[in-house]
């Protein structure tokens, strides 16, 4: 008798039951493509327009360009997720990211203008401000609500195998051909072949909300935000640490005047963050459910931040890889945190508003962060811009820990 009780956690706690659903195998399959696509052009961007202008600015650029029709749009995208069918959205800004990519691998063949290619990471940017809150909703149309947490883990451990061998595969290509070309090429085709992996999803569509498109229903999801603490204190931790800890935007910069390795070894750089964040997330799915969120977010915030200020110091590529896995594996911690808490408060008529608002702490903490390392970097130099934002993610979670956050979560 004893030993069945002893059995039961063991057969309730399924890491692998979200997989067990056919349309959230399509999903994942269709996001892992386009991710996959995605992270390429991140290396291809980086690698290309360093090598042109060997200016940290414009490093930083990419993200300030991507990131401002993210802020301005993801509130009336996150109004117009929640009153249209929303995998026509994901289709139709699926498509748009394609010609973007396309335009890219023009221009990168031609050596065009620098405006042009930041006009069309602009237009990546207006793209992904409609189809991130969309396509946030398409996860509970494909497994029931007691499965969000696994949903969470097993969407992160895909986007980040996508980052491990995204960036892998992209430095191969630069060392192979000698340019970045084909590179985007390959976001065009994954993006084609996420629309028709979308096409096949039967899940059952959530309910819309109805609403016109007065400036109260496009903040909805503002106040929603303020008034749910938990959610709210799990993104902000989490903005401010990637914010502020943005080595990954300078890279380039590490692999070519500091370490000295090349693109093979940004490659590995770029993709060591994934590699640590994909062990963690396959830690966490096999581990029973998480308690004490609050605490193990502070902690993780923490070595977040100590990681990012041994490698802006460290001159050894080993001890590099090394904190950048560690780094993503820290990171991932929060990432399932924050979109397990999305998923089981969010009412299912306001996923779209919401995903909108939590777009926007993404955009500012990713592309805003990537900006912020590369005018950093620029002034004062690429360690003292490394390592001047893990001293202010380590106050930022001092900071937090005294008003309390780990009661909240």
């Amino acid at each position: 008798m004893d030993s069945q009780i002893d059995k039961t956690p063991e057969v309730r706690h399924d890491p692998y039951a979200a997989l067990r659903f056919f349309d959230f195998r399509l999903l994942l399959t269709g996001r892992f493509i386009t991710s996959f696509g995605s992270e390429m052009v991140s290396f291809a961007i980086a690698w290309e327009l360093w090598l042109r202008t060997h200016s940290a600015f414009a490093l930083g650029l990419v993200g300030l360009v991507q990131v401002v029709p993210v802020i301005l749009l993801s509130l009336p995208a996150g109004h117009v997720a929640d009153q249209y069918n929303r995998r026509r959205i994901v289709l139709i800004t699926q498509l748009s990211l394609g010609m973007c990519a396309l335009g890219l691998a023009y221009l990168s063949y031609t050596e065009g203008p620098l405006v042009l290619v930041y006009l069309c990471l602009f237009g990546m940017g207006v793209s992904r401000a409609f189809n991130d809150p969309a396509s946030s909703t398409l996860v509970p149309e494909t497994v029931p609500p007691h499965l969000f947490s696994s949903a969470a883990t097993w969407n992160s451990s895909t986007w980040h195998i996508a980052s491990i061998l995204g960036p892998t595969a992209a430095g191969i290509v630069v060392a192979f051909a000698g340019n970045v070309t084909y590179i985007y090429l390959f976001e065009v085709i994954g993006a084609i072949t996420f629309t028709i992996l979308l096409s096949r999803i039967k899940g059952k569509p959530l309910p819309l909300a109805r609403k016109s498109a007065t400036w109260s229903a496009l903040i909805e999801g503002f106040k929603f935000m303020r008034d749910t603490k938990v959610i709210l204190a799990a993104i902000t931790l989490d903005m401010f640490a990637v914010l502020f800890g943005g080595a990954v935007a300078l890279l380039p910069i590490y692999a070519t005047d500091i370490l000295h390795v090349g693109p093979q070894g940004m490659g590995v750089m770029r993709a060591a963050p994934s590699i640590g964040a994909l062990l963690m997330a396959f830690a966490i799915a096999h581990l029973p459910p998480m308690k004490n969120a609050g605490k193990t977010l502070l902690w993780a915030v923490t070595g977040f931040g100590i990681a990012t200020i041994i490698f802006g110091l460290s001159t050894s590529f080993l001890l590099s890889v090394a904190m950048l896995a560690l780094l993503g594996g820290l990171d991932n911690i929060s990432v399932v945190i924050r979109g397990t808490l999305l998923l089981t408060h969010t009412p299912d008529e306001m996923r779209g508003r919401i995903s909108g608002v939590n777009s926007i702490f993404i955009g500012i903490s990713n592309e805003l962060g990537s900006f912020e390392s590369g005018f950093a970097a620029a002034l004062l130099g690429p360690v003292i811009a490394v390592v001047g934002g893990g001293i202010c993610t380590i106050l930022g979670s001092v900071d937090a820990a005294k008003s309390g956050l780990k009661c909240v979560i």
